[in-house]
């Protein structure tokens, strides 16, 4: 065996496990594969018709979020943890954040039903009225916001029992 043969067959062991520490188990890397192969088929189904209408569409979804919508429920997270924070309440932000944070990604998806914007076009496409929406979104709000108060008030009742008598 020639003396230089052995250091190969060491950098070649100690290359596995930092193969496998940048790209996961084979099964991951054959997951992943397969997600970047659907995404590139709906890219390519996406594309398929209107293609300066689909980038126009992402350039603006894409700016009207960074310049817009950033701006404005990072706000909105700074006035509740402000709120909350001179109280001494801070854990209860995440109760406020999570509603909120689904409430306004159902707005976001779902704004032109919810709005009213294409009652017609609803209609003639599936025969059915678009006038539930807002009253659904506001209702389904109502449940994740009223949910939400009812985990923070088991949590600090849950802590009031844990807690011991103040002595006077």
């Amino acid at each position: 065996m020639r003396p230089d043969a052995r250091p190969a067959a060491r950098s070649v062991a100690g290359l596995r496990p930092r193969l496998r520490r940048v790209l996961g188990s084979p099964l991951q890397l054959l997951l992943l594969l397969c997600s970047f192969a659907l995404a590139a088929y709906a890219g390519v189904r996406l594309l398929d018709g209107d293609r300066l209408g689909v980038a126009l569409w992402f350039v603006g979804a894409a700016l009207l979020h960074d310049l817009v919508l950033l701006p404005l429920y990072a706000a909105a997270d700074r006035a509740v943890v402000r709120g909350f924070g001179a109280a001494g309440r801070r854990a209860w932000v995440p109760y406020v954040r999570v509603p909120a944070a689904f409430s306004g990604l159902l707005l976001l998806v779902w704004f032109p039903l919810i709005g009213g914007r294409v009652d017609r076009r609803y209609r003639l496409g599936t025969g059915l009225s678009a006038d539930v929406f807002l009253a659904r979104w506001l209702l389904i709000s109502a449940v994740l916001f009223g949910g939400s108060a009812l985990l923070l008030a088991l949590r600090l009742r849950r802590a009031a029992k844990r807690r011991p008598p103040e002595a006077h």
